[in-house]
């Protein structure tokens, strides 16, 4: 068994490659695969990877990412993939970065499958000011540990996580959970707090349902995070609630916590349809 979720792959020198791209690839492991279908990966795993390659492209210390989409294009197959990260609005105060992940897909063609972007805002001290008006969760460490409690949510990525659950999922109103990722994202690497959250952050659309999922698929198509402090989490906070439409579309809206509290929202497109 592999001890991440993805393995670093070489990249050939290319003496004509554009030198404001950074290019990287990676190899998925059996621990992506998502929960929806065993030839894909779960969605969380490609996000936190875009998020990595955003976070790391041309770091400055003065800023940091506060706002980050992820589109999926389509299936993340379990092949090798290659992230382009690139500046798209360079700025002193403020840039926009974007990040793809291209894979060859079944019938030989190489494609975008999903697709990141971060705004990266100047950071000053301003302790002062700091505030939030997110009530709390429960320290991770009163809460009991447990499992995600349905048995249509096992095997691949989900088996990687660890749960402590705050409030039952599929109960009136927001669901709670504390979750952490056993594995790093990359094999090799300390994941960055970063890292952390957004290996876990997909699974707000899970926490949130209402729907039996032996019964229903809800997928979703994104996820926005958008972070008012830079998170430095090992367990993740996520309480979230899912809404439906009477077509069909609904929409997962939660916070996310770390352990010194509150740290920011994340938003998700659903798709929903019987099985």
């Amino acid at each position: 068994m592999s001890a991440a979720y993805y393995l670093p792959v070489p990249v050939p020198h290319d003496p004509g490659a554009d030198p404001t791209v950074s290019i990287e690839r990676f190899r998925p492991t059996e621990h992506t695969v998502s929960t929806w279908g065993p030839d894909l990966q779960h969605g969380a795993p490609p996000s936190a990877l875009l998020a990595r390659a955003l976070e790391r492209h041309r770091p400055r210390p003065d800023t940091r990412l506060t706002r980050i989409t992820v589109d999926l294009l389509g299936p993340v197959p379990l092949s090798d993939l290659e992230v382009r990260t690139r500046i798209e609005r360079p700025g002193r105060k403020i840039e926009l970065l974007v990040a793809e992940l291209w894979a060859t897909t079944a019938d030989g063609t190489a494609r975008a499958v999903a697709r990141g972007t971060g705004w990266r805002l100047e950071t000053v001290d301003l302790p002062d000011v700091a505030r939030t008006s997110e009530p709390p969760l429960p320290p991770v460490h009163t809460v009991p540990s447990g499992s995600i409690g349905h048995p249509a949510w096992s095997g691949g990525y989900i088996s990687t996580l660890e749960w402590r659950v705050v409030t039952e999922f599929g109960v009136p109103g927001p669901s709670a959970a504390w979750v952490c990722a056993a594995l790093p994202l990359v094999d090799g690497e300390t994941p960055t707090g970063l890292d952390r959250l957004m290996t876990v952050a997909d699974v707000a659309n899970g926490v949130g349902s209402k729907l039996d999922p032996t019964e229903w698929l809800f997928l979703n198509t994104e996820l926005t995070v958008h972070l008012f402090r830079a998170p430095e989490p090992t367990w993740v906070g996520i309480s979230a609630e899912t809404s439906v439409g009477p077509d069909g579309v609904g929409m997962t809206a939660g916070v996310l916590y770390d352990d010194a509290g509150a740290l920011g929202r994340i938003a998700q497109n659903v798709q929903v349809r019987p099985r």
